[in-house]
């Protein structure tokens, strides 16, 4: 009899998400053990734990899920847990805190797709403004447009500090150019808004971050992609829907939550059906979603 396919499943949080519990377990895990509060420096002893209560063949049935709130934690967990494997007791890795290496990996592919198909263009050196930039998805989302050639900024809505040390922190950490900036005020946004090609809207659910009449005089807007999917949207004149669907009053396209969230529920099943099949230990992050999910939004 096969061993069942276990995934053991750590957050810095008080809960783990039932909504990635719920992925695994469709994916094809047997069972997937929640382990909470958890710290950096329990990682290693837990990952060890897991690999030497199986053999070597039997390992490969065994994975871990890193869940939380930050991006960056969520890393430093995978490294720990990285050199806590002792070949061939290793197990594979997959990191999407409050899936945000996934919906982010989403919500770039689909700009980027639509880029191709209704614009003729790339997103190599595109300006791609992030509002909601010290949140998770904003941050993953931005850090995945500059590695792949574009000129992204972050955008804070309380003052340029928090987002400068997100920036800064990115750039020594991904080796990549991030800009920021400050979008407290209304005027901000709207200057900001002026010069983007790209949008990205990945504020708190239910705040509308933008306006159309803030959209109209942005003359090189050709996409603007929102996550929001409780109402109101976070931009205006984007509906949950919309995929590719033109946004009144402006020459850009729209791209909703709901056709985002469906390449990011195909995203992050098709990684943990990629740690149940490999045969080798893989270790998955926001890259590795960013490749599938240009894939799935083609």
């Amino acid at each position: 009899m096969a061993l069942p396919r276990i995934l053991h499943m750590i957050t810095p949080l008080k809960h783990m998400s039932p909504f990635d519990m719920n992925m695994a377990l469709d994916a094809g895990y047997d069972d997937a053990i929640p382990y909470s509060n958890v710290t950096i420096d329990d990682v290693y002893g837990l990952v060890q734990d897991a690999i030497f209560s199986r053999s070597p063949d039997g390992i490969k049935r065994t994975g871990m899920f890193i869940g939380g709130k930050r991006a960056i934690e969520a890393l430093d967990m995978m490294d720990r847990a990285k050199k806590a494997m002792v070949p061939p007791f290793e197990i594979s890795v997959f990191a999407d805190p409050a899936g945000s290496f996934t919906t982010a990996a989403a919500m770039v592919a689909c700009a980027k797709t639509a880029l191709k198909e209704k614009f003729d263009t790339g997103l190599k050196d595109k300006r791609v403004v992030v509002y909601g930039g010290t949140g998770v998805v904003a941050f993953a989302s931005a850090v995945i447009a500059t590695s792949d050639g574009a000129k992204a900024t972050l955008v804070g809505y309380d003052g340029p500090e928090r987002v400068r040390k997100l920036a800064i922190e990115s750039n020594a950490r991904f080796e990549i150019d991030l800009g920021y900036a400050d979008g407290t005020t209304e005027e901000q946004k709207a200057e900001l808004a002026c010069e983007a090609d790209v949008i990205f809207a990945a504020g708190p659910a239910g705040r509308r971050l933008l306006t159309l009449a803030q959209l109209a005089p942005a003359k090189d807007l050709k996409v603007v992609a929102d996550v929001n999917a409780v109402p109101p949207s976070g931009v205006e004149g984007v509906g949950v829907n919309d995929s590719g669907t033109p946004i009144e009053g402006t020459n850009a396209v729209g791209i909703g939550a709901l056709a985002i969230g469906n390449v990011k529920y195909k995203t992050e099943t098709g990684l943990f059906k990629e740690m149940i099949e490999a045969e080798k230990p893989v270790y998955l992050d926001f890259r590795d979603a960013y490749k599938l999910a240009q894939e799935l939004a083609s």
